[in-house]
């Protein structure tokens, strides 16, 4: 009868085992989730930046080159959630020991707890805003945050439904800005001859590609493990995060050339079409919101080895209000960015855990006791860290791709020196 009573308060999206098959999804049901997750209007911000600097044609081939590098990195995480029904830090207990998963909880959980903070505080400022009420931000900050934390306490299925009513308004969004730009300039011709008013290299314009979701990919098992096999959680993942966040860069890209604005947020209301506006954004937030909170609540269920989520979305949601309504999130951009250094060597090293050293196969987790740390992984890890630290800071290459990349080839050749060593580096598996 304690075993029926256990199994009654255990968080059924599974946050601390492998997802069963019987729960699986078909390939609609992620999509959905996961092109809600990427469709976030501030990331046009980021397509604004490089829209100041960059002409029609060359931003074409940077939004094409960095949306690849950052669809295929996010499929090949997708794959591996959808191929073992388990969470990224689960992943990376099986890569890094128990020790080093709760690194990977704090980096992983901590940045999306940030992002939830600036998101909020970004939706509570507009509505306020739009609506003409500029004294009632902290008000519509703390309302959204709450009502949008709830849908996540639900799991997979309330971010289902949200996104199923949300996907529609937004693609009004990526569709309409670049509509009304081109209308606003005066055809396609006119656009690709608008000259740039800043300057950003190359490399550094498909890093800020990569990066709007870098740090976001690397968490995407957390949904594609509800994928009915592999291939439907790798198609889901470059769907949504090749063409979904690539569509956003480019309405940002097109709303910088020719409004000067890369938000359509901004650009309907002051156009007017303020009851739009607000509920393009209430959809667009809301969906990202919904996805940022759940990461934050299975990566505290994994930290604090409890299985249920739901105490960790509201102890998040709650800390985040705290940053947000105090206005201290602001301070967290440069702390985001630096794990964005950090957090795709992550991923890279466990693609490379998962191809190299398990061949595509894991244990099942029941079965294994788990070492504090594995070195050869440990150390890949920081190797790929250094790469696309000194990379940014040098200007060298494109940090978040040479990070993954190497991050993920040092594992073999670390695992190699480390048996020469005699030394075991795996986890024992259970008799």
């Amino acid at each position: 009868m304690s075993e029926i009573k256990e199994e009654k308060v255990v968080d059924q999206d599974y946050p601390l085992g492998h997802v069963p098959m019987h729960a699986r999804k078909g390939l609609l049901s992620i999509a959905a989730v996961l092109l809600g997750f990427t469709f976030f209007s501030p990331t046009m911000l980021a397509g604004a930046q490089l829209g100041a600097a960059f002409s029609l044609k060359p931003l074409m081939i940077i939004l094409i080159g960095g949306s690849v590098i950052l669809g295929v990195y996010v499929a090949v995480m997708c794959l591996l959630g959808a191929k073992t029904g388990l969470t990224s830090v689960l992943l990376s207990k099986y890569t890094l020991g128990k020790g080093g998963a709760k690194w990977a909880d704090i980096i992983l959980g901590g940045t999306q707890i940030g992002w939830y903070a600036v998101t909020s505080a970004y939706m509570g400022e507009l509505f306020a805003k739009g609506l003409g009420m500029t004294g009632w931000s902290v008000t519509f900050t703390i309302f959204w945050a709450v009502v949008m934390g709830i849908t996540a306490v639900y799991g997979f299925k309330g971010m289902e439904i949200v996104s199923y009513f949300a996907l529609p308004a937004i693609l009004i969004l990526v569709i309409y800005i670049p509509y009304l730009g081109v209308k606003e300039v005066g055809g396609w011709g006119a656009m690709a001859a608008l000259q740039p008013a800043s300057t950003m290299s190359i490399g550094a314009a498909i890093t800020v590609v990569v990066g709007t979701f870098a740090s976001g990919g690397t968490q995407a098992a957390n949904w594609s493990r509800f994928a009915k096999n592999g291939m439907t959680g790798f198609w889901a993942g470059l769907i949504a995060f090749l063409l979904g966040n690539g569509l956003m860069i480019f309405s940002g890209m097109i709303g910088a050339l020719a409004f000067n604005n890369g938000d359509l947020v901004e650009v309907m209301i002051a156009m007017n079409i303020t009851v739009l506006a607000l509920i393009i954004l209430t959809m667009n937030i809301w969906t990202t919101n919904n996805a940022t909170a759940y990461a934050f609540g299975v990566a505290g269920a994994e930290l604090f080895n409890k299985p249920n989520k739901r105490p960790f979305i509201i102890g998040g949601v709650l800390i985040a209000i705290v940053l947000a309504v105090t206005g201290i999130y602001k301070n967290f951009i440069p702390m985001l960015v630096l794990f964005g250094t950090f957090i795709p060597p992550l991923g890279g090293v466990i693609i490379g855990d998962f191809f190299f050293t398990y061949k595509g196969k894991l244990p099942d987790i029941e079965t294994v006791e788990f070492k504090n740390f594995r070195i050869a992984p440990v150390i890949a890890y920081v190797i790929g860290s250094l790469a696309a630290y000194l990379g940014g800071r040098l200007g060298i290459g494109i940090p978040p791709l040479q990070g993954i990349i190497i991050a993920a080839l040092m594992v073999p050749v670390i695992n190699a020196i480390i048996k020469a060593a005699g030394v075991n580096d795996m986890h024992a598996i259970k008799e």
